[in-house]
């Protein structure tokens, strides 16, 4: 039973938009941004992909990069915000390419978007934990530089992590909220302390023209105006996580007011703390080429080391960073699960009716986070058969969730802009401009995701993003030609049946729910 009207004012609004809240509303807006900004971990993200940038330009690549990255992503992150407003349910940028969409293309658009957002979900869970445990097993090397994980020894690790998270969110989900918010002073803490420690130990500090303006591209075997563009996967990948949070939507109160200033406020709050880390990071960086050259594929271990002048100094800060981890393990594992439950919910993936289900007791949708971890563990095999599996984890994600956002914001220009006049975060005359720049960006990213870091390639060092996105899309594929081209409609409700809805106006919660023959087997 509902404790407020706050939460029962929302729970009808989501009936008016097609479904019944099965989940607790107990997540705040500070849960949310910590969430978000957990999912991202910029400081955690920027460790593990710093060989991109290493390879790909440098200095410029690292810093610029960032930022120009950062400016995008905000806009991504507003035109999504502004869509979220008016439609707050956990299905995200799925839901609202129906909405948005005529009665006739919704199904195909919710269906293909649907695909796209929720194998972006698994792949950036999939990202976070697998280079997680890359990451534990390299601490191992600051006190033997010998040592080489090999590949069970690293799937295992991976194995660790991915399950720990799993198991957090199905017997502790009622600490999320707790947890989402210690991860926002965690982080904080830890740039802060990794800033003092770098600048004030460091016996070599490079000047400023190197931090901003050192570009060498020789490592790549790009051209060298290009490298930079393939660099750009190391802040894109990290601030890619943004738009999953719309995926909590139906666990919080307000979710139209909310979660779209989660959505924005988490990128600003990002890219301020990846310029913090980062520039102390560059004033002190060791010999470039030293640092390719670890044997784990993971230098920041090494930085830490060489700056504090031992393996101990340098573990010390890196477990800051694996306590990141942590926060951005379990937080993309909440998301991909509420993704993978709402979208079960209308029936588009094989088995949906176990993966919709919510355990009574438990409050969370458990086989959705078993679904979710167990099709990780498996992906997680590719690294057998290439070393640079992680930079394919990494493309797909980036990819998937790049173009899981577009198709709202796609749909949405070419519609007018007519269902986000009422939103309550409206973009206003800015809108047009800022929907088609994001639009070109990420039309741009599939094409550079796809790239190998450097060039020439081989089969163990090939960028196999392609191979994943497709291996999916035939999956999908398959799926609907044989089931869901006869029996999936998308949203139980289109956009015209809750256009007249005002997100945030009172609604008559006993007459709110649509009728149950109207929404078929839809719970």
């Amino acid at each position: 039973m509902r404790q407020n009207s706050t939460d029962a004012n929302a729970d009808a609004a989501l009936a008016r938009m097609g479904y019944k809240s099965e989940l607790p509303r107990n997540l705040s807006m500070l849960s949310i941004l910590g969430l978000s900004f957990a999912i991202m971990a910029a400081p955690f993200g920027l460790s593990t992909t710093l060989y991109i940038t290493l390879t790909d330009g440098q200095c410029v690549s690292i810093i610029w990069g960032w930022v120009l990255v950062t400016l995008i992503s905000i806009g991504i992150a507003a035109s999504l915000a502004e869509i979220c407003a008016v439609y707050p349910t956990a299905g995200g940028v799925y839901y609202w390419s129906a909405m948005l969409s005529t009665k006739e293309w919704a199904p195909m658009m919710s269906f293909v978007d649907g695909w796209l957002t929720l194998v972006g979900n698994w792949t950036v869970t999939l990202s976070i934990t697998f280079s997680g445990g890359q990451l534990i097993l390299s601490a191992i090397s600051l006190w033997n530089e010998d040592f080489v994980a090999n590949a069970w020894q690293t799937i295992l690790m991976f194995w660790a992590v991915i399950w720990f998270c799993a198991m957090v969110n199905i017997f502790f989900s009622r600490w999320l909220d707790i947890i989402n918010k210690v991860c926002i002073f965690w982080t904080a803490a830890s740039v802060v302390i990794i800033l003092i420690t770098l600048l004030s130990m460091a016996d070599h500090r490079n000047d400023g023209a190197y931090v901003f303006g050192h570009y060498d591209a020789s490592q790549s075997g790009w051209p060298t105006g290009w490298a930079f563009f393939v660099g750009l996967l190391q802040a894109a990948y990290t601030l890619t996580g943004y738009g999953m949070v719309a995926a909590m939507c139906e666990e919080v109160q307000n979710p139209h007011r909310e979660v779209p200033k989660a959505i924005v406020l988490s990128v600003v709050a990002a890219g301020i703390t990846g310029v913090v880390y980062l520039v102390p990071i560059l004033f002190v960086l060791p010999d470039v080429k030293t640092l390719l050259n670890v044997a784990s594929g993971q230098p920041i271990g090494l930085i830490f080391k060489t700056v504090t002048g031992s393996a101990g100094g340098g573990f010390g800060l890196l477990f800051l960073i694996l306590g990141i981890l942590m926060f951005a393990g379990i937080g993309a594992l909440t998301a991909a699960s509420r993704c993978t439950y709402a979208f079960a919910r209308d029936g588009a993936i094989p088995g949906f009716r176990m993966w919709r289900k919510v355990n009574d007791r438990l409050d969370v949708p458990v086989y959705a986070i078993l679904l979710s971890t167990v099709i990780d563990c498996l992906l997680g095999l590719i690294y057998f058969g290439s070393t640079a599996a992680f930079n394919s984890f990494t493309g797909v994600a980036t990819i998937c969730l790049s173009t899981s956002y577009g198709v709202p914001i796609l749909i949405n220009v070419i519609r007018g802009r007519q269902a986000v006049k009422e939103s309550t975060f409206s973009l206003g005359r800015f809108g047009y401009a800022i929907n088609i720049i994001t639009i070109c960006w990420i039309v741009l990213s599939v094409v550079l995701f796809c790239m190998p870091v450097s060039l020439p390639v081989d089969a163990s060092s090939m960028n196999y993003a392609s191979v994943v996105f497709a291996g999916f899309a035939a999956i999908s594929i398959t799926w609907y030609v044989g089931y869901a081209r006869k029996h999936f409609t998308g949203p139980p409700v289109t956009g015209d049946d809750v256009a007249d809805v005002i997100p945030g106006k009172a609604v008559d919660a006993e007459n709110a729910y649509p009728d149950e023959a109207a929404m078929g087997e839809k719970k």
